[in-house]
């Protein structure tokens, strides 16, 4: 399976999954799985519609919020919030490296009142520094 990394109790993020993983995913105990790369990006990567049957197949639920070279808006991050906020547990975000998906989760976090250090702070711990994202945080951020 995968290398997954804990970003805390609610989220972990990682590189592409496969179809395979899906049914250990469930059994690990994720609820639901945030697709954040768009199809087509890598030859061979499983397509979304692939991943959403075969999460469909585990019990999982499945939210597709592509992220491209353009950035993120303001509808993704609120997408991303509405996902961690409806979940009935641990979601699994992914995309090519886990980067993206990270970003995201923090860009929500901080959105919905998340301090920027704290959100830095967890993401460092699972190996993403987020210096280059910490102007957005900032100006997402009512706490700092």
């Amino acid at each position: 399976m995968t290398t997954l990394r804990t970003i805390d109790a609610t989220i972990s993020v990682a590189p592409q999954i496969s179809r395979e993983d899906l049914a250990d995913l469930a059994a690990a105990g994720f609820t639901a799985i945030v697709n954040n790369r768009p199809d087509g990006e890598d030859v061979g990567q499983p397509t979304g519609d692939a991943i959403a049957a075969a999460a469909a197949a585990a019990g999982l639920g499945y939210t597709a919020i592509p992220i491209t070279h353009a950035g993120f808006s303001h509808p993704q991050i609120d997408a991303m919030a509405a996902v961690l906020a409806e979940a009935t547990g641990p979601v699994l975000a992914y995309c090519r490296s886990g980067t993206r998906s990270c970003n995201l989760w923090a860009l929500a976090a901080v959105k919905a009142g998340a301090h920027p250090d704290a959100a830095m702070a967890k993401a460092a711990a699972a190996g993403y520094d987020l210096t280059g994202l910490r102007p957005l945080l900032d100006a997402l951020s009512t706490a700092a």
